[in-house]
């Protein structure tokens, strides 16, 4: 074996005996630079729901109905409570060709996939029309919105960091009348959101 071999060698097997060593001793958690003991600091292999959980087919997390416009279901599936704050996941049905007020998120990045039905998203100066299967992503700070531009359509996405949206969407589904203009800036600017113009029209 030449030298250059024996050091390659050398390098390769040396995370391997290290990680072996750990896992003999039951302490896979140390080959990682986090502290696992969440009183030394938060760890990235602690999950902050120790439970697995699923949530049915046309159910939210908790059981909130959550309707986007009064009518297009909106279910939260993964909540922020679960992740510590780090992510937020949706299901959205969407029943007409409709979409939010363009928007932009100050403290969220957002990414969309396409279930079911076709999408415009308008992000920034982009236009894309999306298809089943296909998977969007929406950086925080750069205004968007998007509109089905089909009957039905179906939409799975997430917020991360998970922020306030689900609090957003509580708060507006449980209006009672359309809020006025300068409510509308005061309910987005208390969830780190701003609407910059309207929605999008067919």
């Amino acid at each position: 074996m030449n030298r250059k071999d024996f050091l390659l060698g050398t390098l390769l097997a040396a995370p391997a005996m290290v990680l072996g060593k750990n896992i003999v001793k039951g302490d896979a958690l140390s080959i990682f630079p986090v502290e696992a003991n969440r009183e030394k600091g938060a760890s990235l292999l602690t999950p902050s729901n120790p439970a697995p959980f699923i949530v049915d087919a046309g159910k939210s997390r908790f059981g909130e109905v959550v309707k986007f416009l009064g009518v297009h279901p909106n279910d939260l599936k993964i909540s922020s409570k679960d992740t510590d704050g780090q992510l937020s996941m949706f299901d959205y049905v969407g029943l007409a060709k409709v979409g939010p007020m363009l928007h932009v998120h100050f403290y969220q990045d957002e990414v969309f996939t396409v279930i079911e039905g076709q999408y415009r998203f308008v992000v920034g100066d982009k236009t894309h029309v999306l298809t089943p299967g296909q998977t969007i992503f929406l950086p925080r700070g750069i205004p968007h919105t998007w509109i089905q531009l089909t009957d039905r359509g179906r939409l799975i996405y997430f917020l991360q960091p998970a922020g306030k949206m689900e609090e957003f969407f509580s708060l507006m589904n449980k209006l009672t009348a359309p809020p006025t203009p300068e409510e509308m800036d005061r309910i987005h600017a208390e969830h780190g959101m701003k609407v910059v113009g309207p929605p999008l029209t067919l």
